[in-house]
């Protein structure tokens, strides 16, 4: 049973609950509802003193005497526009199964009222078939984090989609690997690590991970450069090397959102302009065939040829 001693806390979750700038409660509403949802009676003058208590907790809650019309919470830990745009990011996460997009939007949404919560109402799953089946996303992500904190070696079973659209395990037997980094790139997230004995890196993706396990092992070296992992695209990671490449301008937009501050760019004539980047090569070759009608890569000359080879033998010819 709910005591008097419970007052300020209740006031808390029902101001949380059914007040904002929009749905302001008068000092009755606040009555019926704490009588409601938690069977107190408390009277005005307690309801005072504990909204008092709140602000003085750092609570900012607007008074009557401020705005000549009741109470409201004023401001939260998340504002609303920052909760919808989390959402739309969690609603376009594949690597969140469905069933887990819609537990985290309702947590997400319980941040504000109930009456801006039907503001999102229209927020759906565009498209659930590109949402993950793995259930264990998010047990996947607290042991790799465990795993890294402590230093220690990680092994789990890799999946694979087959013909039925079904994961099964890539492999029979574990992987073993030292654990680094979680990143977040190409709307999937990986972990960044590397096979025990050998210094290249590899990236996994988490979701499609299962049955992890930290093992007693401690890693055998730390990471030595974020690097790398900064320059890696598509999740190909690899030393950097400068790429020059003739663009058109129709893709200006393009290169400056995938390559950020680090391309450098010069003018060449009226439609191209050169590109020039240090990251990847192995990457760079599946960026710059996406973008072959716009994107010519002049150096280096191997990562030419490779491109130049893939077009003579591509299937539609």
């Amino acid at each position: 049973m709910i005591t008097d001693k419970a007052i300020t806390i209740c006031l808390l979750e029902v101001l949380k609950e059914y007040s904002d700038e929009e749905n302001i409660m008068t000092m009755k509403d606040i009555l019926t509802k704490m009588n409601i949802l938690y069977g107190l009676k408390p009277d005005r003058r307690t309801v005072y003193s504990a909204m008092s208590l709140l602000n003085d907790l750092g609570y900012d809650i607007s008074l009557y005497d401020e705005n000549k019309e009741g109470y409201y919470l004023r401001s939260r830990d998340i504002e609303s526009s920052e909760i919808l745009l989390l959402c739309d990011a969690v609603y376009s996460f594949p690597f969140i199964s469905a069933r887990q997009s819609e537990q985290l939007i309702k947590k997400l949404q319980s941040q504000v009222s109930v009456h801006k919560r039907k503001r999102y109402r229209h927020l759906k799953l565009v498209n659930r078939e590109r949402k993950t089946d793995n259930k264990q996303v998010f047990l996947n992500i607290e042991e790799l984090d465990e795993a890294i904190s402590l230093k220690k070696k990680v092994s789990f079973t890799y999946l694979k989609y087959d013909l039925g659209k079904n994961l099964i395990p890539r492999r029979e037997r574990k992987y073993i690997v030292n654990p680094y980094q979680m990143v977040y790139m190409n709307e999937h997230y990986y972990l960044v690590c590397n096979y025990c004995g050998y210094n290249d890196t590899s990236f996994y993706k988490i979701d499609r991970m299962r049955d992890i396990e930290i093992l007693r092992e401690d890693i055998d070296r730390p990471l030595e450069s974020n690097k790398e992992i900064e320059n890696a695209i598509y999740a190909f990671a690899g030393e950097p090397e400068e790429v020059i490449m003739h663009c058109s301008k129709y893709v200006i937009d393009d290169v400056i959102d995938k390559f950020g501050a680090s391309v450098s760019l010069t003018n060449k004539d009226d439609e191209t302009f050169v590109a020039r980047v240090k990251v990847s090569p192995k990457g760079m070759k599946y960026w710059a065939m996406q973008y072959m009608q716009y994107v010519e890569v002049i150096q280096p000359q191997w990562l030419r040829d490779e491109i130049v080879e893939i077009v003579k033998n591509n299937r539609y010819l």
